[in-house]
């Protein structure tokens, strides 16, 4: 076995030692492990899927999460990375025997450089905090999850994360300059740099989207942008989820370039009236598209007639535009609080997050509709319409024995659809622990055995967030069962 569960092989009075040097590090308040504080920690946002940690630490800087690493190394003691526990793919699950490091106190925004439109940042700063930071100065932090108000940067890194603007600014990896990192042997090193394209290989990009397998970034570089001239939102609402799926393709079909294009189908809809109740999206309708354009004020008049123009050709009843910032938050408003808004159609939801062409949109739609009826659960359909990237919620009761198992295959079928589509399992949320069994239905055994190398390059123990990102022999039911998880070791994973 590469990993030594010692808290569970040894008696109590044996984890002393381990804990004092813990909190030699970050003092006796930052080492968690009374076991109600511990449920705290015992899942990330996707949470159907539960361990309690045997630790949790809470460092400050770099130095200290180096120190805690080398003890976890020295120790062969398995660890895990968390931020803001917002992740949706079980990416931060804690292992039963585990140490959970949690980066939450660092928070400080480091450094402000407007002139050269970066921002020096720990991990746990949240993401909206960025764009706070650098508003006054007519600039902003593109990358914006809907978590945005509660997502940390360190989480964003991890998964490489999206939200609405990925359309035209690209997800997070297109916008970190420079990594401080600790690697699992508690060694600090320095990747990146202050200009794009520094020589070397990418280290930058291969970290980021790494999931906590290849070390904690301590400190991160950013990249802001200054707000455009002009911003106009465009709110449209249509008979039929296909009409406005053909209406996205030919936005783009057109050249347009929105700095987002959402799409959300009735069922969504009504879940955000009832919730947010603003009254912009018409209830009867069977899908609304919300597209954002900006860019100097001539482009943006031109574009938005255009949009209008297409919008109606495929059958749209009604077109509202904002140009106000007050306006425009309001029709996002409902777009970003879907995914709580769901909350209210049912106990629980299990979402996915699935890539596919702009051009499948309205077959995919209409075969995971299909999937609905077959397994008898409602899906709410919310997604990135512009890049293709679906986040379907499938509701469920988790107090209903069985019901989760089957929302896990439900899910599976409609992961499939994505690939056989020609798209990909995960847009930004990762693979986790929800969806490293289903990396073989993309890859083949020489693709995963290569990413292989590289994990091991940097983790060789086995160390930094055992059991995620790749498959193990176990079927993907059992994946809900995190004392499985517990015991899975990189030795497992072929």
């Amino acid at each position: 076995m590469l990993l030594k569960n010692i808290f569970k092989s040894q008696p109590q009075d044996e984890w002393k030692p381990v804990i004092e040097q813990f909190e030699r590090v970050v003092g006796k308040d930052g080492v968690v492990r009374r076991k109600e504080e511990l449920l705290t920690y015992e899942s990330d946002g996707l949470a159907c899927y539960r361990q309690r940690p045997a630790l949790v630490v809470l460092p400050r800087t770099t130095e200290q999460v180096a120190e805690l690493v080398k003890i976890c190394h020295q120790n062969d003691l398995p660890w895990i990375a968390r931020g803001a526990g917002t992740g949706l793919s079980g990416g931060a699950l804690p292992i039963e025997e585990g140490v959970l490091i949690v980066t939450a106190r660092m928070n400080r925004i480091l450094d402000t450089d407007v002139e050269n439109r970066q921002i020096v940042v720990q991990p746990g700063v949240i993401n909206n905090w960025v764009t706070q930071a650098v508003s006054g100065a007519g600039f902003y932090y593109a990358p914006d999850p809907s978590s945005q108000i509660i997502c940390s940067i360190g989480g964003n890194i991890a998964e490489n994360s999206g939200g609405v603007h990925c359309l035209k600014y690209g997800v997070t990896t297109n916008h970190v300059m420079s990594l401080r990192l600790v690697t699992p042997d508690g060694s600090i090193v320095d990747v990146g740099g202050e200009v794009p394209e520094m020589p070397g290989y990418d280290l930058t990009g291969l970290f980021v989207g790494s999931e906590g397998t290849l070390g904690i970034a301590t400190e991160v570089t950013l990249s802001i942008l200054k707000v455009p001239e002009n911003i106009c939102v465009v709110l449209a609402d249509f008979t039929s989820i296909e009409a406005a799926g053909a209406a996205v393709t030919d936005i783009i079909g057109a050249g347009i370039i929105p700095a987002g294009m959402e799409m959300m189908d009735n069922l969504s809809i009504n879940a955000v009236e009832d919730v947010a109740g603003m009254g912009y999206y018409p209830r009867d309708a069977s899908a609304i598209l919300l597209v954002e354009l900006d860019g100097l004020e001539v482009e943006v008049a031109t574009n938005k007639q255009r949009v209008i123009e297409i919008c109606n050709k495929h059958g749209s009843r009604n077109i509202t535009t904002a140009n106000d910032p007050q306006t425009r938050a309001k029709f996002w408003k409902g777009r970003k609080a879907a995914f709580a808004a769901a909350g209210h159609l049912s106990p629980d939801y299990f979402i996915q997050d699935g890539v596919i062409p702009r051009t499948q949109l309205a077959k995919v739609l209409t075969e995971i509709e299909a999937l609905s009826e077959k397994f008898g659960y409602r899906v709410a359909n919310v997604f990135h319409a512009g890049d293709g990237n679906l986040h379907p919620l499938i509701l469920y009761d988790n107090s209903v024995e069985g019901q989760l198992e089957e929302v896990e295959a439900l899910g599976r079928e409609i992961l499939k659809l994505c690939v056989e589509a020609g798209g990909s399992i995960s847009g930004e949320h990762g693979i986790g622990a929800d969806k490293n069994c289903f990396m073989p239905d993309m890859y083949s055994e020489a693709d995963l055995e290569t990413m292989q190398y590289v994990r091991q390059a940097f983790n060789p123990k086995g160390l930094a967030n055992p059991g995620k990102m790749f498959p193990t022999p176990r079927t993907c039911g059992e994946a809900a069962n995190a004392q499985n998880l517990a015991q899975s070791t990189e030795a497992d994973l072929y």
